[in-house]
C-alpha cells in the first residue's frame, strides 16, 4: 500500500490546505458584517444545482474512464486511445440537454421558490456556466485519476478553486464589488480550473483526441455502454440523494436556513478529507487489481482503508465537536449559526460511518459487479427522498441530518454485506472497537477537564490533549500497520538529512 499511502498523504495535505483556505472563506461568509445567511445559502444552491447537472450531463462516463482505461493503456499507443475523446463528446451532448432542460423547467423553480427563496430566481441562469465548468472539470478529473495524476486535479479542485473564491469574497467583503458582481464572477470558477487542467494534460502529452474507433472500443463497447447506462442511473441517484436537502430546506424554510445547514455541513465535511484523497488515489490501483484478479490486494486495500479512515475520522470529529460551540463564539461568527450545532454532531456521525466502511463504493465500482452500485443507489434514494422531505417539513434542518444518518447507515451496511457475502471481504476486527473506545475515552477526558475554561484556552487544551491521546493510542495498541510504517519512513528520512 506504499504507493497509495504516498499519494494519499500528498493529496490529503493539498486537500487540507484547501480546507484551511475554505475555513477562511467560510469565516468571512459567516462573520458579523459580511454575507447574510441567505446570501451564503445561495452559494450552496449553486453547488448543489451544479452537482445534479454534472451528474446528468456526464452521461455516466466518469467511472467508465477509470474502469476501462487500463485496457486501453495495455493495448494501444497513447495517441490512439480514443476513450477520452468519446467521454468529452458525451459530456458536451449531456450539457446541451441540461441547458435545454433548464429553460423548460424554469417555471417549476419560480413556483417552488418565489415565496421562500426568491434570491434563487434572481440568479437562476447564472447556475448554468457554473454547472458547465463542474461537468467538464469532473470528466477530465476522472481521466487524471486513471493516469494516477490525482494530486494535480486535487490541487486545482481543493486549493486553487478555494483561492479563487477567497479573492471574490475579499472583493465583496471590502465593498469593492456588489453581491451581484460576486455571483457573476463566482459562476465561472470551475471553468477556470477546467482550463488549467485541460492545458496541463495537453501540454504534458497525456491528453490526446483520437476520434477513430479503436480495436479496444470495438471489443468492449457493449460492456462500456452497459456499465455507462447503469452507472448513469446510480450517479444521478447518488447526486440527488446528496443534494436534495438544500433544495427542500430552501422550499420550506428559505435560504437563511440553508446557510445555517451549509455551515454545519462544511464543518462536518472536514472529516471526509482523507476519504476523498484516498478515493482519488485508489481508483487506478483497484481497477488494475480487479483486471489482474489480485483479490488479496483488493482485500488488503479495502481493510486498510476501513481502519485508517475510521481513525482519521474519529480524530477529526473529536477535535471538531469538543470546540465547535466555543469556536463560533471566539471567532465572532453570527449567532444564527449556533442553531446548527446539533446538525454538526449528527452529520459528524454520518461521516464517521461513511469513513469507517472504507472504500466499499470504489471497490464495487471498479469490479465486474459495478451494477450493484445502481441497486444500492436505488435503496439510498428510496430512503433519502421521503425521509428528508418528511423530517425537514416536521423538524427543520435537524430533521435533514437525521434523515441522512438513517439513509447512509443503511446504504453502507448494504455495501458492506455485499462485499462480505460475494467476496468474503470482512474488513473489521477488534481494532475497530478499540479505536472507537479510544476516541470516546479521549473525548470525555477533555470534556471533563477543560469545559470550564472557555475561550481560546479551552480550545487549545482540547486540541493538544485529545490529539495526543489519539496518536499515542494508535501506536500503543498498534491499531493500524500504516502508522508504524509511516513512522519508520519519516525516521529514516530524518536520519538521512
Amino acid at each position: 500500500m506504499g504507493s497509495i499511502r504516498k499519494q494519499t498523504i500528498i493529496s490529503s495535505l493539498l486537500v487540507y490546505v484547501g480546507f484551511a483556505i475554505g475555513f477562511v472563506n467560510h469565516y468571512f461568509y459567516t462573520k458579523n458584517g459580511s454575507f447574510t445567511p441567505e446570501q451564503f445559502g445561495l452559494t450552496r444552491i449553486f453547488f448543489d444545482f451544479a452537482q445534479n447537472m454534472m451528474a446528468f450531463g456526464a452521461m455516466g462516463v466518469i467511472p467508465v474512464i477509470y474502469k476501462f482505461y487500463p485496457y486501453y493503456k495495455d493495448n494501444l499507443e497513447p495517441r490512439k486511445i480514443d476513450l477520452m475523446s468519446w467521454a468529452m463528446l458525451a459530456s458536451i451532448i449531456g450539457f446541451i440537454i441540461v441547458l435545454v432542460s433548464g429553460f423548460v423547467f424554469q417555471p417549476f423553480f419560480v413556483e417552488k421558490y418565489q415565496e421562500k427563496s426568491p434570491l434563487i430566481l434572481d440568479y437562476y441562469y447564472w447556475m448554468f456556466p457554473f454547472a458547465m465548468g463542474m461537468l467538464f472539470f469532473s470528466v477530465i478529473e476522472g481521466f487524471s485519476w486513471a493516469l494516477q495524476l490525482s494530486v494535480v486535479s486535487n490541487f486545482l479542485k481543493e486549493t486553487i478553486l478555494r483561492v479563487l473564491t477567497s479573492i471574490l469574497i475579499g472583493l465583496f467583503y471590502f465593498k469593492w464589488i456588489s453581491f451581484s458582481t460576486f455571483i457573476y464572477l463566482f459562476a465561472f470558477q470551475y471553468l477556470v480550473i477546467f482550463l488549467f487542467l485541460f492545458v496541463y494534460l495537453l501540454r504534458s502529452g497525456h491528453l490526446h483526441f483520437h476520434f477513430k474507433i479503436s480495436r479496444v472500443t470495438r471489443k468492449f463497447w457493449k460492456k462500456i455502454l452497459s456499465m455507462q447506462v447503469l452507472i448513469y442511473g446510480g450517479t444521478l441517484i447518488a447526486s440527488v440523494a446528496a443534494t436534495i436537502d438544500s433544495f427542500i430546506i430552501a422550499g420550506f424554510q428559505g435560504l437563511t436556513a440553508v446557510g445555517i445547514f451549509v455551515f454545519a455541513q462544511f464543518t462536518a465535511n472536514v472529516i471526509q478529507v482523507p476519504q476523498r484523497s484516498i478515493q482519488a488515489v485508489s481508483s487506478s490501483f483497484l481497477s488494475r487489481a480487479w483486471k489482474d484478479k489480485n483479490y488479496p490486494e483488493i482485500h488488503r486495500i479495502y481493510s486498510r482503508s476501513c481502519i485508517n479512515l475510521l481513525l482519521m475520522a474519529l480524530f477529526l470529529f473529536g477535535n471538531i465537536w469538543l470546540n465547535a460551540e466555543e469556536g463560533i463564539k471566539v471567532l465572532n461568527i453570527q449567532d444564527d449559526y449556533l442553531s446548527g450545532l446539533n446538525v454538526i454532531f449528527i452529520l459528524g456521525l454520518v461521516r464517521i460511518i461513511d469513513a469507517g466502511t472504507g472504500l466499499n463504493a470504489m471497490v464495487i465500482n471498479t469490479s465486474t459487479h459495478w451494477r450493484f452500485d445502481f441497486i444500492s443507489g436505488v435503496v439510498l434514494i428510496g430512503l433519502r427522498l421521503p425521509l428528508t422531505y418528511f423530517m425537514i417539513k416536521n423538524y427543520g434542518i435537524i430533521g435533514s441530518a437525521y434523515a441522512e444518518l438513517i439513509a447512509y447507515a443503511t446504504y453502507n451496511f448494504i455495501r458492506y454485506e455485499f462485499l462480505r457475502r460475494k467476496f468474503n471481504m470482512q474488513p473489521f476486527s477488534m481494532k475497530t472497537l478499540y479505536s472507537l473506545i479510544l476516541a470516546v475515552a479521549a473525548y470525555f477526558i477533555c470534556q471533563q477537564a477543560f469545559s470550564s475554561l472557555g475561550g481560546w484556552m479551552q480550545i487549545i487544551c482540547n486540541v493538544i490533549v485529545f490529539s495526543s491521546i489519539m496518536i499515542a493510542g494508535v501506536f500503543l495498541f498498534k491499531l493500524t500497520p500504516d502508522a508504524m510504517q509511516l513512522y519508520d519512513v519519516v525516521k529514516k528520512r530524518w536520519k538521512g538529512c
